[in-house]
C-alpha cells in the first residue's frame, strides 16, 4: 500500500511539474504592454490588462521616480511637458494618459499584474537622467516595491545601466536580471552573475554566435523591438528564448 502511494506521488509530482513547465512557454513579450492593436496607451494598466488577455508570456513596462522618491510607469523622462524626476507625487498624479487613466504608479500597477500568475512582468528600470545615484536608488526601490506586494515570483527585470542590474541581483540573488546595452559578451554577462541579455536585434545578427553561447552558459536571450514577421521568424528559427514585439498578436500568430 505505501508502496503504491509512493508511485502515485511520484507521477503526480511529475504531472505537476510538466503541467509548471508547459504554462507561458510561448516566447512573446508585450513591448510597453499590448497597446498599438487594442487601443490602450503604452504602458498603461490597460495595456498590461490587455497582454495578460492575450496570454503573452510577459508584458514589458519603465519605470521612473519622482522628486519625492514614488515610482511612476512611462516610457519617457517627461510626459506631458512634466518631468517625471524633477516632479512631486502631487503634481504627476494629475497627469491623465490619452486613455483617461491616471499616470499609473509602480503600486498600482504590480497590484494589477499580481492578480494573475500567467504573464510575466518585465520591469525596465530606466537610467536616471540626473544621476548614477538615482538609476541605483530607483533600482532598490523597486525591488522593495515587488517584495512588498509580494510579486517576486513573476517579475523580471532589466536595464540599460549595467550597475543597476548588478544592483538588483544583490538585492534580489534569485531575480531574473537581463542586460539591454548589447555592449557585453556572453562570458561577461556569465562572470557578472545575470541571467541573459536582452539585446537589440542589430546586436544580435552582428553577433549571431551570441544565441549559441548564451545558450551554452544556460542563460537566457531576449530580443527587442521586433515587430515584422521575417525579423520575428529569423530569431524564432535560430531559437531565442524570447522576443519583444509592439505586435505580440502578430508573434503569436506565428508561434501557434
Amino acid at each position: 500500500m505505501i508502496k503504491k502511494l509512493l508511485t502515485f506521488s511520484v507521477v503526480l509530482l511529475g504531472l505537476t511539474s510538466f503541467e509548471a513547465m508547459s504554462q507561458n512557454k510561448n516566447k512573446v513579450i508585450a513591448h510597453r504592454g499590448a497597446w498599438k492593436n487594442t487601443g490602450a496607451t503604452e504602458n498603461s494598466i490597460g495595456a498590461l490588462e490587455h497582454a495578460i488577455k492575450l496570454g503573452c508570456y510577459g508584458s514589458e513596462f519603465d519605470v521612473h521616480m519622482s522628486a519625492d522618491s514614488v515610482i511612476y510607469v512611462n516610457h519617457d523622462h517627461t510626459i506631458k511637458g512634466t518631468h517625471i524626476e524633477k516632479a512631486t507625487s502631487q503634481e504627476l498624479s494629475q497627469i491623465k494618459l490619452s486613455n483617461g487613466e491616471n499616470l499609473p504608479t509602480l503600486e498600482n500597477y504590480l497590484k494589477t499584474g499580481g492578480k494573475q500568475k500567467g504573464t510575466r512582468l518585465i520591469l525596465e528600470i530606466k537610467t536616471s537622467s540626473v544621476s548614477k545615484e538615482r538609476s541605483l536608488a530607483l533600482a532598490a526601490k523597486c525591488v522593495e516595491m515587488v517584495k512588498k506586494l509580494k510579486v517576486e515570483k513573476i517579475t523580471d527585470y532589466i536595464a540599460f545601466d549595467f550597475d543597476v542590474c548588478l544592483k538588483v541581483k544583490e538585492l534580489a540573488p534569485k531575480a531574473h536580471v537581463e542586460y539591454l546595452n548589447g555592449d557585453k559578451k556572453p562570458e561577461e554577462i556569465k562572470a557578472a552573475g545575470l541571467s541573459g541579455i536582452d539585446y537589440h536585434f542589430n546586436v544580435f545578427k552582428k553577433n549571431e554566435g551570441y544565441l549559441k553561447e548564451m545558450r551554452d552558459l544556460k542563460l537566457t536571450t531576449n530580443v527587442w523591438t521586433v515587430n515584422d514577421e521575417e525579423t520575428m521568424k529569423w530569431f524564432l528559427d535560430r531559437n531565442v528564448d524570447y522576443i519583444t514585439t509592439n505586435e505580440p498578436e502578430l508573434l503569436l500568430k506565428i508561434t501557434k
